[in-house]
Protein backbone atom coordinates (compact mmCIF):
# COMPACT_ATOMS: atom_id res chain seq x y z
CA UNK A 1 0.00 0.00 0.00
CA UNK A 2 2.89 2.48 0.82
CA UNK A 3 4.68 1.85 -2.51
CA UNK A 4 1.27 2.14 -4.34
CA UNK A 5 0.83 5.84 -3.00
CA UNK A 6 4.27 6.59 -3.23
CA UNK A 7 3.91 6.06 -6.77
CA UNK A 8 0.72 7.73 -7.52
CA UNK A 9 -0.55 3.99 -8.26
CA UNK A 10 -2.90 4.58 -5.08
CA UNK A 11 -4.82 7.57 -4.35
CA UNK A 12 -5.22 8.75 -0.02
CA UNK A 13 -9.16 9.99 0.82
CA UNK A 14 -9.26 12.28 3.97
CA UNK A 15 -13.19 12.29 5.00
CA UNK A 16 -13.58 15.48 7.17
CA UNK A 17 -12.16 18.67 5.54
CA UNK A 18 -12.19 20.72 9.39
CA UNK A 19 -9.51 21.60 11.36
CA UNK A 20 -8.22 18.54 11.49
CA UNK A 21 -8.45 16.92 8.22
CA UNK A 22 -8.07 19.69 5.56
CA UNK A 23 -4.05 20.48 7.27
CA UNK A 24 -3.73 16.76 6.71
CA UNK A 25 -5.17 16.49 2.97
CA UNK A 26 -2.88 19.46 2.07
CA UNK A 27 0.23 18.05 3.55
CA UNK A 28 -0.59 14.29 1.88
CA UNK A 29 -0.99 16.47 -1.49
CA UNK A 30 2.12 17.87 -1.44
CA UNK A 31 4.11 14.06 -1.71
CA UNK A 32 0.89 11.75 -3.06
CA UNK A 33 -2.19 12.13 -4.83
CA UNK A 34 -5.23 13.28 -2.28
CA UNK A 35 -8.92 13.09 -2.66
CA UNK A 36 -10.62 15.81 -0.30
CA UNK A 37 -13.90 14.62 0.57
CA UNK A 38 -16.54 16.86 2.85
CA UNK A 39 -20.09 16.38 2.71
CA UNK A 40 -20.89 20.47 2.58
CA UNK A 41 -20.59 21.07 -1.03
CA UNK A 42 -19.64 25.06 -0.40
CA UNK A 43 -16.86 24.21 1.53
CA UNK A 44 -15.71 22.50 -1.09
CA UNK A 45 -16.18 25.40 -3.54
CA UNK A 46 -13.98 27.64 -1.09
CA UNK A 47 -11.47 24.92 -0.59
CA UNK A 48 -11.17 24.60 -4.48
CA UNK A 49 -10.70 28.62 -4.25
CA UNK A 50 -7.95 28.23 -2.10
CA UNK A 51 -10.35 29.24 1.15
CA UNK A 52 -9.74 27.36 3.97
CA UNK A 53 -13.52 27.66 6.22
CA UNK A 54 -11.92 27.32 9.25
CA UNK A 55 -9.86 30.22 8.55
CA UNK A 56 -6.62 28.44 10.47
CA UNK A 57 -4.53 28.11 6.60
CA UNK A 58 -3.33 31.05 4.33
CA UNK A 59 -3.96 30.19 0.48
CA UNK A 60 -0.57 29.47 0.06
CA UNK A 61 -0.63 26.46 1.86
CA UNK A 62 -2.97 25.18 -1.18
CA UNK A 63 -0.11 25.73 -3.83
CA UNK A 64 1.60 22.56 -5.03
CA UNK A 65 -0.58 19.81 -3.96
CA UNK A 66 -1.78 17.14 -5.95
CA UNK A 67 -5.53 17.28 -4.47
CA UNK A 68 -8.93 16.57 -5.47
CA UNK A 69 -11.51 18.06 -3.03
CA UNK A 70 -15.46 16.74 -3.45
CA UNK A 71 -18.78 16.17 -2.03
CA UNK A 72 -19.55 13.61 -3.92
CA UNK A 73 -19.61 10.37 -2.79
CA UNK A 74 -18.44 8.38 -6.37
CA UNK A 75 -15.11 10.31 -6.50
CA UNK A 76 -14.11 8.07 -3.51
CA UNK A 77 -13.69 4.85 -5.11
CA UNK A 78 -10.94 6.00 -7.13
CA UNK A 79 -8.92 6.03 -3.48
CA UNK A 80 -7.54 2.69 -1.86
CA UNK A 81 -6.57 4.49 1.70
CA UNK A 82 -8.89 6.03 3.64
CA UNK A 83 -8.46 8.83 6.69
CA UNK A 84 -11.73 9.95 8.69
CA UNK A 85 -10.95 13.03 10.13
CA UNK A 86 -14.47 13.44 11.46
CA UNK A 87 -15.68 15.93 14.56
CA UNK A 88 -16.60 13.63 17.64
CA UNK A 89 -18.66 15.78 19.78
CA UNK A 90 -21.06 15.06 22.76
CA UNK A 91 -24.68 15.75 23.56
CA UNK A 92 -26.76 17.62 25.87
CA UNK A 93 -26.57 15.16 28.45
CA UNK A 94 -22.70 15.14 27.90
CA UNK A 95 -22.74 12.08 26.33
CA UNK A 96 -20.84 10.18 23.70
CA UNK A 97 -22.41 11.51 19.92
CA UNK A 98 -21.15 8.52 17.04
CA UNK A 99 -23.13 10.31 14.70
CA UNK A 100 -20.62 11.62 12.49
CA UNK A 101 -18.26 9.33 13.04
CA UNK A 102 -20.65 6.20 11.61
CA UNK A 103 -21.92 8.33 8.76
CA UNK A 104 -18.80 8.66 7.62
CA UNK A 105 -17.61 5.05 8.60
CA UNK A 106 -20.93 4.64 5.95
CA UNK A 107 -19.64 6.60 3.63
CA UNK A 108 -16.29 4.97 3.32
CA UNK A 109 -18.12 1.79 3.73
CA UNK A 110 -20.26 2.12 0.62
CA UNK A 111 -16.98 2.48 -1.57
CA UNK A 112 -14.30 0.25 0.11
CA UNK A 113 -12.77 -2.47 -2.06
CA UNK A 114 -10.43 -5.29 -1.19
CA UNK A 115 -7.26 -4.05 0.17
CA UNK A 116 -8.42 -1.01 0.88
CA UNK A 117 -7.26 0.48 4.29
CA UNK A 118 -8.91 3.06 6.90
CA UNK A 119 -7.29 5.11 9.33
CA UNK A 120 -9.35 6.64 11.88
CA UNK A 121 -7.93 10.23 13.15
CA UNK A 122 -11.34 11.13 15.23
CA UNK A 123 -10.69 10.72 18.71
CA UNK A 124 -12.17 8.00 20.83
CA UNK A 125 -12.97 5.97 23.97
CA UNK A 126 -11.39 2.61 23.69
CA UNK A 127 -12.40 0.01 21.69
CA UNK A 128 -14.85 2.47 19.53
CA UNK A 129 -13.03 1.78 16.12
CA UNK A 130 -13.07 -1.65 16.56
CA UNK A 131 -16.90 -1.52 17.90
CA UNK A 132 -18.87 0.78 16.28
CA UNK A 133 -16.73 1.66 13.49
CA UNK A 134 -15.74 -1.61 11.70
CA UNK A 135 -19.32 -3.46 12.01
CA UNK A 136 -20.28 -0.34 9.92
CA UNK A 137 -17.56 -0.78 7.21
CA UNK A 138 -17.74 -4.27 7.14
CA UNK A 139 -22.24 -4.34 6.89
CA UNK A 140 -21.74 -1.25 3.89
CA UNK A 141 -19.31 -3.39 1.93
CA UNK A 142 -19.78 -6.60 2.35
CA UNK A 143 -16.36 -7.48 3.29
CA UNK A 144 -14.39 -8.94 5.82
CA UNK A 145 -12.29 -7.09 8.71
CA UNK A 146 -8.60 -7.94 8.49
CA UNK A 147 -9.09 -10.61 5.70
CA UNK A 148 -9.97 -7.85 3.06
CA UNK A 149 -9.55 -4.90 4.18
CA UNK A 150 -7.23 -2.96 7.43
CA UNK A 151 -7.62 -0.31 9.49
CA UNK A 152 -5.95 1.93 11.85
CA UNK A 153 -6.27 4.10 14.47
CA UNK A 154 -3.89 7.46 14.51
CA UNK A 155 -5.09 10.80 16.61
CA UNK A 156 -5.18 13.82 15.68
CA UNK A 157 -2.86 15.99 17.06
CA UNK A 158 -3.48 19.36 15.60
CA UNK A 159 -3.46 22.65 17.85
CA UNK A 160 -5.48 25.56 16.69
CA UNK A 161 -4.11 28.87 16.32
CA UNK A 162 -0.39 27.61 17.34
CA UNK A 163 1.77 28.36 14.73
CA UNK A 164 4.46 26.39 16.30
CA UNK A 165 3.33 22.76 16.96
CA UNK A 166 2.05 22.16 13.87
CA UNK A 167 0.95 19.17 11.94
CA UNK A 168 4.55 18.01 10.79
CA UNK A 169 6.43 18.55 14.12
CA UNK A 170 4.17 17.10 16.44
CA UNK A 171 5.30 13.30 17.07
CA UNK A 172 2.23 11.09 15.68
CA UNK A 173 1.19 8.10 17.16
CA UNK A 174 0.47 5.18 14.83
CA UNK A 175 -1.47 1.73 14.84
CA UNK A 176 -2.68 -0.70 12.75
CA UNK A 177 -4.88 -4.32 13.53
CA UNK A 178 -2.08 -6.67 11.93
CA UNK A 179 1.80 -6.10 11.72
CA UNK A 180 1.13 -5.47 7.83
CA UNK A 181 -1.18 -2.47 8.46
CA UNK A 182 1.00 -1.31 11.25
CA UNK A 183 3.54 -1.14 9.11
CA UNK A 184 2.03 0.32 5.96
CA UNK A 185 0.14 3.14 7.85
CA UNK A 186 2.95 4.41 9.48
CA UNK A 187 5.26 4.35 6.88
CA UNK A 188 2.45 6.45 4.85
CA UNK A 189 2.52 9.04 7.78
CA UNK A 190 6.06 9.48 7.89
CA UNK A 191 5.93 10.89 4.18
CA UNK A 192 4.58 13.92 6.28
CA UNK A 193 5.57 14.24 9.73
CA UNK A 194 9.14 15.85 10.38
CA UNK A 195 8.94 14.58 13.87
CA UNK A 196 8.36 10.92 13.33
CA UNK A 197 6.05 8.20 14.30
CA UNK A 198 5.12 6.84 17.79
CA UNK A 199 4.11 2.71 16.59
CA UNK A 200 1.60 2.05 19.42
CA UNK A 201 0.96 -1.91 20.06
CA UNK A 202 -2.56 -1.72 19.28
CA UNK A 203 -5.33 0.41 17.99
CA UNK A 204 -6.85 0.38 21.98
CA UNK A 205 -3.29 1.74 23.17
CA UNK A 206 -3.29 4.44 20.46
CA UNK A 207 -7.12 5.39 21.23
CA UNK A 208 -6.26 5.16 24.97
CA UNK A 209 -3.30 7.50 24.61
CA UNK A 210 -4.97 10.47 22.66
CA UNK A 211 -8.11 10.48 25.27
CA UNK A 212 -6.15 10.20 28.05
CA UNK A 213 -3.16 13.51 26.85
CA UNK A 214 -6.56 15.61 27.19
CA UNK A 215 -8.18 14.29 30.19
CA UNK A 216 -4.92 14.84 32.22
CA UNK A 217 -5.14 18.84 31.23
CA UNK A 218 -8.44 19.04 31.90
CA UNK A 219 -7.68 17.46 35.37
CA UNK A 220 -4.78 19.83 36.42
CA UNK A 221 -6.94 22.74 34.99
CA UNK A 222 -9.78 22.14 37.42
CA UNK A 223 -7.14 21.77 39.98
CA UNK A 224 -6.21 25.04 39.29
CA UNK A 225 -10.07 26.22 38.99
CA UNK A 226 -10.44 24.40 42.16
CA UNK A 227 -7.34 26.75 43.94
CA UNK A 228 -8.51 29.85 42.47
CA UNK A 229 -11.96 29.65 44.42
CA UNK A 230 -9.80 28.98 47.25
CA UNK A 231 -7.87 31.30 47.14
CA UNK A 232 -10.37 34.11 46.07
CA UNK A 233 -11.88 33.93 49.32
CA UNK A 234 -8.49 34.30 51.29
CA UNK A 235 -8.00 37.34 49.15
CA UNK A 236 -4.93 36.17 47.08
CA UNK A 237 -4.37 36.36 43.53
CA UNK A 238 -3.62 32.69 42.16
CA UNK A 239 -1.22 33.99 39.04
CA UNK A 240 0.87 35.50 41.54
CA UNK A 241 0.56 32.24 43.85
CA UNK A 242 1.85 30.19 40.54
CA UNK A 243 4.23 32.49 39.69
CA UNK A 244 5.80 32.03 43.32
CA UNK A 245 5.26 27.82 43.13
CA UNK A 246 6.20 27.79 39.81
CA UNK A 247 9.81 28.78 40.63
CA UNK A 248 10.29 25.02 41.47
CA UNK A 249 12.11 23.14 38.69
CA UNK A 250 9.15 20.26 38.63
CA UNK A 251 5.70 22.22 39.49
CA UNK A 252 3.77 21.86 36.46
CA UNK A 253 2.67 24.96 35.18
CA UNK A 254 -1.17 24.62 34.65
CA UNK A 255 -3.41 27.91 34.71
CA UNK A 256 -7.25 28.59 35.96
CA UNK A 257 -9.52 29.40 32.92
CA UNK A 258 -12.72 28.34 30.94
CA UNK A 259 -12.06 25.09 29.57
CA UNK A 260 -14.19 24.48 25.99
CA UNK A 261 -13.43 23.83 22.68
CA UNK A 262 -14.08 20.39 21.29
CA UNK A 263 -10.73 18.35 22.78
CA UNK A 264 -10.34 19.25 26.74
CA UNK A 265 -13.93 20.01 27.19
CA UNK A 266 -15.12 17.13 25.45
CA UNK A 267 -13.15 14.08 25.74
CA UNK A 268 -12.92 13.44 29.23
CA UNK A 269 -17.03 12.46 28.54
CA UNK A 270 -15.95 9.50 26.42
CA UNK A 271 -13.38 8.40 29.02
CA UNK A 272 -16.12 8.46 31.67
CA UNK A 273 -18.51 6.62 29.21
CA UNK A 274 -16.28 3.66 28.89
CA UNK A 275 -15.61 3.38 32.44
CA UNK A 276 -19.01 3.27 33.54
CA UNK A 277 -19.39 0.69 30.81
CA UNK A 278 -17.06 -1.31 32.55
CA UNK A 279 -18.95 -0.84 35.78
CA UNK A 280 -16.41 1.70 36.92
CA UNK A 281 -17.26 5.40 38.08
CA UNK A 282 -14.21 7.54 37.35
CA UNK A 283 -14.56 9.87 39.97
CA UNK A 284 -11.49 12.50 39.91
CA UNK A 285 -12.58 12.42 35.69
CA UNK A 286 -15.74 13.48 37.27
CA UNK A 287 -15.13 16.14 39.56
CA UNK A 288 -12.83 17.28 37.25
CA UNK A 289 -14.99 18.05 34.85
CA UNK A 290 -17.35 19.24 37.13
CA UNK A 291 -15.35 21.66 38.27
CA UNK A 292 -14.32 23.07 35.11
CA UNK A 293 -17.69 23.02 33.20
CA UNK A 294 -18.94 24.95 36.37
CA UNK A 295 -16.34 27.53 35.93
CA UNK A 296 -18.52 30.40 33.57
CA UNK A 297 -21.26 30.25 36.15
CA UNK A 298 -18.59 31.11 38.58
CA UNK A 299 -17.11 34.13 37.36
CA UNK A 300 -20.87 35.41 36.10
CA UNK A 301 -21.59 35.26 39.96
CA UNK A 302 -18.68 36.68 41.16
CA UNK A 303 -19.20 39.48 39.45
CA UNK A 304 -22.81 39.94 39.97
CA UNK A 305 -21.50 40.17 43.87
CA UNK A 306 -18.70 42.69 43.21
CA UNK A 307 -21.70 44.87 41.41
CA UNK A 308 -24.06 44.59 44.17
CA UNK A 309 -21.17 45.39 47.11
CA UNK A 310 -20.66 48.46 44.47
CA UNK A 311 -23.72 49.71 44.90
CA UNK A 312 -24.85 49.38 41.32
CA UNK A 313 -28.35 48.10 39.90
CA UNK A 314 -27.51 44.93 38.52
CA UNK A 315 -30.50 45.32 36.21
CA UNK A 316 -29.24 48.94 35.29
CA UNK A 317 -25.89 47.12 34.62
CA UNK A 318 -23.80 46.82 31.68
CA UNK A 319 -21.43 44.37 30.92
CA UNK A 320 -18.61 44.09 27.88
CA UNK A 321 -17.36 40.46 26.96
CA UNK A 322 -14.43 40.68 25.22
CA UNK A 323 -13.68 37.41 23.15
CA UNK A 324 -16.41 34.28 22.68
CA UNK A 325 -14.14 31.88 20.82
CA UNK A 326 -13.01 29.09 22.63
CA UNK A 327 -9.66 30.12 23.19
CA UNK A 328 -6.88 32.80 22.01
CA UNK A 329 -6.32 33.85 18.44
CA UNK A 330 -8.85 30.55 16.69
CA UNK A 331 -12.54 31.66 14.95
CA UNK A 332 -13.78 28.40 16.57
CA UNK A 333 -16.35 29.23 18.73
CA UNK A 334 -17.54 25.56 19.39
CA UNK A 335 -18.25 24.62 23.15
CA UNK A 336 -17.59 28.16 24.47
CA UNK A 337 -17.21 28.29 28.10
CA UNK A 338 -17.84 31.93 27.54
CA UNK A 339 -21.13 31.41 26.75
CA UNK A 340 -22.36 30.34 30.12
CA UNK A 341 -20.50 33.51 31.87
CA UNK A 342 -23.17 35.93 29.12
CA UNK A 343 -26.33 33.47 29.94
CA UNK A 344 -25.53 33.59 33.78
CA UNK A 345 -25.38 37.01 33.60
CA UNK A 346 -28.16 37.60 31.15
CA UNK A 347 -30.41 35.64 34.41
CA UNK A 348 -29.51 38.56 36.52
CA UNK A 349 -30.85 40.89 34.23
CA UNK A 350 -27.52 42.31 32.98
CA UNK A 351 -27.42 43.66 29.32
CA UNK A 352 -24.30 42.16 27.79
CA UNK A 353 -22.26 42.73 24.64
CA UNK A 354 -20.09 40.68 23.49
CA UNK A 355 -17.40 41.26 20.69
CA UNK A 356 -14.62 39.14 19.04
CA UNK A 357 -12.11 40.00 16.14
CA UNK A 358 -11.97 36.49 15.11
CA UNK A 359 -15.66 34.57 15.79
CA UNK A 360 -17.97 34.81 12.88
CA UNK A 361 -21.20 36.93 13.92
CA UNK A 362 -23.76 34.48 12.13
CA UNK A 363 -22.01 31.66 13.30
CA UNK A 364 -22.65 32.81 16.70
CA UNK A 365 -26.14 33.53 16.32
CA UNK A 366 -26.55 29.95 14.85
CA UNK A 367 -24.95 28.38 17.35
CA UNK A 368 -25.70 30.68 20.49
CA UNK A 369 -29.29 32.57 19.48
CA UNK A 370 -27.64 35.24 20.40
CA UNK A 371 -26.02 38.43 18.45
CA UNK A 372 -22.53 39.80 19.17
CA UNK A 373 -22.38 43.49 19.04
CA UNK A 374 -21.33 45.16 16.04
CA UNK A 375 -18.80 47.53 17.95
CA UNK A 376 -18.00 48.45 21.29
CA UNK A 377 -19.81 50.90 23.27
CA UNK A 378 -19.06 53.02 26.44
CA UNK A 379 -20.32 53.34 30.29
CA UNK A 380 -19.57 49.64 30.64
CA UNK A 381 -19.93 48.93 34.84
CA UNK A 382 -17.73 45.93 34.08
CA UNK A 383 -15.49 44.69 30.76
CA UNK A 384 -14.40 41.19 31.04
CA UNK A 385 -10.77 40.03 29.47
CA UNK A 386 -12.53 35.98 28.61
CA UNK A 387 -9.98 35.46 25.56
CA UNK A 388 -6.72 36.55 25.67
CA UNK A 389 -6.61 37.31 21.96
CA UNK A 390 -3.11 38.86 20.93
CA UNK A 391 -4.89 42.29 19.54
CA UNK A 392 -6.37 42.46 23.36
CA UNK A 393 -3.06 42.67 24.90
CA UNK A 394 -2.01 46.12 23.98
CA UNK A 395 -4.87 47.67 24.87
CA UNK A 396 -3.96 50.20 27.60
CA UNK A 397 -5.85 50.77 31.52
CA UNK A 398 -6.64 54.33 29.63
CA UNK A 399 -7.84 52.81 26.30
CA UNK A 400 -10.65 50.54 29.35
CA UNK A 401 -11.35 54.11 31.04
CA UNK A 402 -12.58 55.71 28.12
CA UNK A 403 -15.04 52.94 27.73
CA UNK A 404 -16.51 52.13 31.42
CA UNK A 405 -18.19 53.83 33.63
CA UNK A 406 -17.12 55.64 37.52
CA UNK A 407 -15.96 52.72 39.77
CA UNK A 408 -15.71 50.00 36.91
CA UNK A 409 -14.52 46.88 37.16
CA UNK A 410 -12.45 44.87 35.12
CA UNK A 411 -12.58 41.29 34.94
CA UNK A 412 -9.33 39.75 33.81
CA UNK A 413 -9.86 35.69 33.56
CA UNK A 414 -6.65 34.26 32.28
CA UNK A 415 -4.47 37.17 34.37
CA UNK A 416 -3.04 38.90 31.24
CA UNK A 417 -3.19 42.35 32.92
CA UNK A 418 -2.17 41.51 36.45
CA UNK A 419 -0.18 44.70 37.53
CA UNK A 420 -1.25 46.77 34.34
CA UNK A 421 -4.76 47.22 35.82
CA UNK A 422 -4.43 50.03 38.98
CA UNK A 423 -7.30 52.65 38.54
CA UNK A 424 -10.06 50.19 37.60
CA UNK A 425 -11.40 47.90 40.13
CA UNK A 426 -9.70 44.67 39.04
CA UNK A 427 -10.54 40.93 39.75
CA UNK A 428 -9.14 37.83 38.04
CA UNK A 429 -9.30 33.87 38.83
Amino acid sequence: MYIKLVKKESKLAVIGLGYVGLPIALEFAKKISVIGFDIKPERVEMMKNKIDPSRELESDAFNNCDVKFTANIEDLREAQFYIVAVPTPIDDHNLPDLTPVIKASETVGKVLKKGDYVVYESTVYPGCTEEDCVPVLERLSGLKYIKDFKVGFSPERINPGDKVHTLTSIVKVTSGCDSESAENIAKTYELVIKAGVHRASSIKVAEASKIIENTQRDINIAFMNELSIIFNRMGINTFEVLEAAGTKWNFLKFFPGLVGGHCIGVDPYYLLHKAKELGYHAQMINSGRFINDSMGGYIAKQIVKKLVKAGKHIQNSKVLIMGVTFKEDVSDIRNSKVVDVYRELLSYGVAVDVVDPYADHHEVKEEYQFEMAKSIGKNYDVVIAAVSHDKYKDLTEDYFKSITSDEALFVDVKGVYRNKIKKLNYWSL
